[in-house]
C-alpha cells in the first residue's frame, strides 16, 4: 500500500504534518515504538508509529528521524495524547530528513492503525502472489517448470512470510522452503491430516502440535478414478494417495482471497504429482513385465534378459549386478474386500528413505499389482566390501537388504490413521536374490511374510523372510506341478468327503496337528468328545491310507496344509 491511503482513510483520523511529495512511498509493515533507537529492529518500508515517551528535550527528536530515515522507514506517525500536540522540532527533523510525518488523534488508537495497514499490505501481497502464482501455473501446465513447487513455496515464505511443506501421505518431506519439519513432526501431521479426511472434515484442516498450529490442506490430482466402493471408496483411496500442504499458519484467521491463494498453490503442486505420476508408469510397467514372467513359469534365461533391461532404469550408473528383493503388500477394507491400486501406491512410497526429500527420491523402485496384491521388485546393490567391512549396513537396508520393521517404523503412525477402523494393510519381504533364478523364489517367500503378518493384530503389520520357520522357506522353491501333486494326493480325498457328508475333517486335521497330536487339548478346542475326533482321525487316516501316530506321516500333512 502507499503512504496516501492512510489519509484517505478517515477512521484512522490522521494528519499530514511533512512530506507531502514522499506519499507514494510503499508500506511494507507496521511497527510501534518508544525505543530511543528502534533501528536494530527496522528493515524498511515500515510506517512507524510512537507515543514519544522517547522524547525528554527537543534535541532528542534529531537522532531518533535520522536512525528511521538511515533504515529506510516509509514514514512516521505520532500520537498526541503525550504531549498534546507534536512538538516542533519533531516536525522540522523529518522535513530536513524527507520522512513524511503524521499526526494521531488521542482518541485514535494505535491498535487501529496497525490493523488496517497489515490487512491491506497482506492482501496487496496475496493479490500480487496470486499473479505469479498464475503465471506459473501457465508455465509448468505447458512446459517443465522451473524448479517445482519449491519456487512457490519460496514465494510463501518471502512475500507472505508463511513457511510450508509438500508432505507425502506417510508424512515424508517432498518440497518445502527454509528449515525442514522437526524429527516426527511430518509423520503426526499426516497422521492428523489423514485421520480428518476419513473423519469427513472439511479441508483446510488445522492442527496444533508442539505449540505451533498448522493449515492442512490436501493436494488432489485431477482425473484421479474413484475407487469401485464408490463415494466412501474414493475417500479412502484420496486420504491414503494424496499429498498435502502444510503451512505453518492459522487458516482459521484469514480471509476468502488468500484461501483462495492456497487452493491456486495446491493445484499448482498438483501438476508436479501428476508429472511424477506419469514418469512412474515406465517403472511399474518393468516391474509388471517381470512379474507376468514369474507367474507364467518363463525360463530363468527370459526373466533374466528382462531384468538387464530394468537394472539400468532402477539402478542407473552401477557397473555391478545388484541383489533384488521382492516385496508384497495388500490393503484389505473390511467386507469389501482388498484394493490392489492402493496397495501399489502405499508399497511404493514406504519404499522411499524417509529422510529422502524430494520428488524423484523413489526413481529406483518398481511396483506392480495384480488382484489384490502390490508387488515391488527393489534392487539392493551387492555389498562393496570397501565401503562396510563390518558388514553391518545401514539402518534402512541392514546386511541382509530391506528389513520388514524398519520399512514401516515411520510410516505406521500416518498409516494407521488413514487406514482408520476399516482398512488393513499387510506387507511380506523376501531375502535378496542374486539372479533371475531365484526371483520365483523370492516372490513365494515375500507371500508367505505377508500371510504371517496377516495373522498378527494391528492396522499396519509386517514380516521378513527371517521369521519364517525353516520348513516354510524352503516352500516357496518345490516346483507348483510337484506342489500340486503333493497337495492332491493327501487332501483332495477329505476335500472330497467334507463336500459330501458337510463334515470338517480338515479343520479337524489342522487343529490336530497344532495341538501335536493332543487328543484332550484338540477335542476342547473344537468342543468335541474325545472319542467323536478319535472318529474323525481314524475317517482320514482310512481315506488317505496314512497313520497319524507317526511322525513321518504327521510332517506329510502339515506340509500339505500349508503348501495348499
Amino acid at each position: 500500500m502507499r503512504l496516501r491511503a492512510l489519509l484517505e482513510t478517515d477512521a484512522l483520523g490522521l494528519r499530514l504534518l511533512g512530506g507531502q511529495d514522499e506519499l507514494d512511498r510503499t508500506v511494507r509493515g507496521v511497527m510501534t515504538t518508544d525505543l530511543r533507537d528502534p533501528s536494530r529492529y527496522l528493515s524498511g518500508g515500515e510506517l512507524v508509529l510512537t507515543g514519544l515517551a522517547w522524547r525528554r528535550t527537543p534535541e532528542d527528536s534529531e537522532p531518533f528521524v535520522r536512525l528511521l530515515a538511515g533504515a529506510g522507514v516509509a514514514g512516521l506517525a505520532a500520537g498526541e495524547a503525550e504531549l498534546g500536540a507534536i512538538p516542533d522540532d519533531l516536525v522540522g527533523a523529518c522535513a530536513r530528513h524527507r520522512l513524511p510525518l503524521f499526526a494521531v488523534h488521542e482518541t485514535v488508537a494505535f491498535a487501529s492503525i496497525t490493523e488496517y495497514v497489515v490487512r491491506r499490505v497482506s492482501g496487496e501481497r496475496a493479490g500480487d502472489l496470486a499473479a505469479v502464482v498464475d503465471r506459473h501455473r501457465r508455465l509448468m501446465t505447458s512446459g517443465p517448470a522451473g524448479g517445482g513447487p519449491e519456487v512457490v513455496l519460496d514465494l510463501l515464505g518471502t512475500d507472505l512470510d508463511m513457511r510450508a511443506w509438500v508432505l507425502s501421505p506417510t508424512g515424508r518431506r517432498i518440497a518445502g522452503a527454509g528449515e525442514p519439519l522437526s524429527t516426527g513432526a511430518g509423520a503426526a501431521l499426516a497422521a492428523e491430516h489423514l485421520a480428518a479426511t476419513r473423519g469427513g472434515r472439511r479441508a483446510p484442516h488445522r492442527v496444533a502440535l508442539g505449540g505451533t498450529t498448522y493449515s492442512l490442506f490436501p493436494v488432489r490430482v485431477p482425473g484421479h478414478a474413484a475407487s469401485p466402493g464408490g463415494r466412501a471408496g474414493e475417500l479412502r483411496e484420496r486420504a491414503l494417495s494424496d499429498w498435502l500442504l502444510a503451512v505453518e499458519a492459522d487458516a482459521g484467521e484469514w480471509g476468502a482471497p488468500r484461501l483462495d491463494l492456497l487452493q491456486g498453490v495446491t493445484q499448482l503442486i498438483a501438476v508436479e504429482r501428476d508429472r511424477r505420476d506419469v514418469a512412474r508408469t515406465v517403472r511399474r510397467r518393468l516391474a509388471q513385465e517381470i512379474l507376468e514372467l514369474l507367474q507364467s513359469g518363463a525360463p530363468p534365461a527370459e526373466i533374466a534378459a528382462r531384468l538387464r533391461v530394468a537394472a539400468p532404469v532402477l539402478l542407473p550408473g552401477r557397473g555391478t549386478a545388484p541383489h533384488w528383493q521382492i516385496v508384497v503388500a495388500r490393503v484389505d477394507w473390511d467386507g469389501e474386500g482388498e484394493s490392489g491400486a492402493v496397495a501399489q501406491s502405499l508399497l511404493e512410497e514406504i519404499l522411499v528413505d524417509p529422510v529422502a526429500a524430494g520428488l524423484e527420491s523413489g526413481d529406483r523402485i518398481a511396483v506392480a499389482h495384480t488382484g489384490g496384491e502390490a508387488i515391488a521388485l527393489v534392487p539392493v546393490p551387492a555389498p562393496d566390501p570397501t565401503e562396510d567391512e563390518d558388514g553391518e549396513g545401514t539402518e534402512a537396508t541392514g546386511p541382509g537388504g530391506l528389513q520388514a520393521d524398519v520399512l514401516l517404523a515411520a510410516v505406521r503412525e500416518p498409516l494407521t490413521a488413514g487406514l482408520a477402523d476399516d482398512g488393513r494393510l499387510t506387507l511380506g519381504v523376501s531375502a535378496p536374490v542374486q539372479s533371475a533364478e531365484g526371483l520365483r523364489g523370492a516372490l513365494e517367500e515375500a507371500r508367505h511374510a505377508r500371510r504371517v503378518a496377516a495373522a498378527r493384530p494391528g492396522r499396519v503389520c509386517a514380516a521378513g523372510h527371517h521369521e519364517l520357520a525353516s520348513h516354510v522357506l524352503l516352500l516357496p522353491f518345490v516346483p507348483d506341478d510337484v506342489r500340486r501333486a503333493f497337495t492332491a494326493r493327501l487332501l483332495d480325498p477329505l476335500r472330497d468327503y467334507d463336500r459330501r457328508h458337510r463334515a470338517e475333517l480338515v479343520p479337524t486335521l489342522e487343529a490336530f496337528l497344532d495341538c501335536d497330536g493332543s487328543w484332550t487339548r484338540c477335542a476342547a478346542r473344537l468342543h468335541l468328545h474325545v472319542n467323536t475326533l478319535r472318529y474323525r482321525v481314524g475317517r482320514i487316516e482310512q481315506l488317505t491310507g496314512r497313520d497319524l501316530s507317526r511322525l513321518e506321516d504327521k510332517l506329510d500333512f502339515f506340509l500339505a496344509l500349508r503348501m495348499s
